[in-house]
């Protein structure tokens, strides 16, 4: 579909909105069938969910778009057809991202390579083997552009193909800015992807949206080395939340840094050990994952038939403890359509917070 620059521009100003989200972002474009009307409904929702709250600025959003031309870079819309169609399925994925490169490559079928910033010698090399010989097999390779492991996946997969670089900042932000040099060659040879505006800083907050954009954008994800509560089994958990394969390469028990592979074994993630395993298990991906390492999350549903469904009242049922949707629904009586609209008048008058797998709680 070809969006008119007017719908473009407010789907912008939605999604920069204070409180606006992926979530509530998709639900406000199905309620009222574009981004226009959306931001007409805004204030009122808030209002309704108990606090005042307006559309981002204009002025703010044309600075925004003049300065992703000026890196070189576009938008890229969730119902655009080059939007990837894997990411596009995942909970939660962005409804708008910037890009610079060759859009085209990710409609490629793609692996996540993930892993510790402080690898050992030995894992940056299985990375930049796993990386090279996976890109020559046709396979887009896809990482954070991190230290340790996911440069050296990015270097190997450039030597055998392309590669995908998903950051955790504005697209006209390198980080870490010893990565300069590759994070431009990743822009000129193959894609690099933001889902943050540009000139912003990443942050702490940051990163796990990054991560959840490398594992939507792949049919699996593989962990080369990470300890037990690192960023890279965030990417696997939500990778196995997504539906797509989970897999790691086994390490010394005596390695800390080996320790996070050999826990996400021992809970279903399939071991492999060359890059041959991988393609095994990713050739012919139907959306059933063999690794038994996954949870079941909320998918988001649109409910056209039910769109004037007035907000069901939930209030007395949420607390700070997180808790899925569908036990709401279930607890109050009420349709999905009422649950979901009620969500959304909370989340954008700043009261609820949205969690992974589906699940809401009242802001502390």
């Amino acid at each position: 579909m070809t969006l008119s620059q007017e719908e473009a521009f407010a789907r912008i100003r939605l999604l920069r909105s204070a409180n606006v989200g992926p979530v509530s972002y998709r639900h406000m474009l199905a309620r009222y069938g574009d981004a226009a009307r959306a931001l007409e409904m805004l204030p009122e929702l808030a209002a309704r969910g108990g606090r005042r709250q307006a559309a981002a600025p204009a002025d703010a959003v044309r600075a925004e778009i003049a300065a992703v031309r000026a890196a070189g870079a576009r938008y890229l819309f969730h119902d655009d057809p080059a939007y990837p169609a894997l990411l596009r399925e995942a909970p939660s994925s962005p409804p708008i991202l910037t890009y610079r490169g060759d859009a085209a490559l990710l409609q490629r079928p793609a692996v996540a390579i993930v892993g510790a910033r402080n690898a050992s010698a030995a894992a940056l090399k299985l990375a930049r083997q796993f990386g090279e010989a996976l890109a020559e097999q046709g396979r887009l390779v896809v990482s954070g552009l991190a230290r340790g492991i996911d440069a050296a996946a990015h270097e190997g997969a450039l030597a055998g193909g392309t590669t995908v670089g998903v950051i955790a900042g504005g697209i006209d932000v390198v980080y870490p800015p010893q990565h300069a040099d590759l994070q431009e060659r990743i822009a000129a040879e193959g894609v690099l992807v933001a889902e943050q505006p540009p000139g912003v800083e990443p942050q702490a907050r940051h990163f796990p949206g990054r991560n959840r954009v490398i594992a939507g954008l792949c049919a699996g994800t593989l962990v080369v080395e990470a300890a037990p509560r690192s960023g890279s089994l965030i990417t696997a958990r939500l990778a196995a939340e997504a539906g797509r394969e989970v897999m790691a390469i086994p390490g010394n028990p005596l390695d800390g840094r080996a320790r996070g592979c050999n826990q996400l074994i021992r809970e279903g993630a399939i071991l492999v050990q060359t890059p041959e395993d991988v393609l095994e298990l990713l050739d012919g991906f139907t959306g059933l994952p063999r690794s038994t390492f996954r949870e079941e999350t909320e998918v988001f549903e649109r409910v056209a038939e039910e769109r004037e469904a007035p907000p069901a009242d939930i209030a007395s049922l949420l607390s700070a403890a997180p808790v899925p949707v569908d036990d709401l629904v279930r607890a109050s009586g009420e349709s999905a359509s009422a649950i979901q609209l009620a969500l959304l008048e909370l989340e954008l008058a700043g009261r609820l917070a949205r969690h992974a797998g589906g699940k809401v709680s009242l802001v502390a």
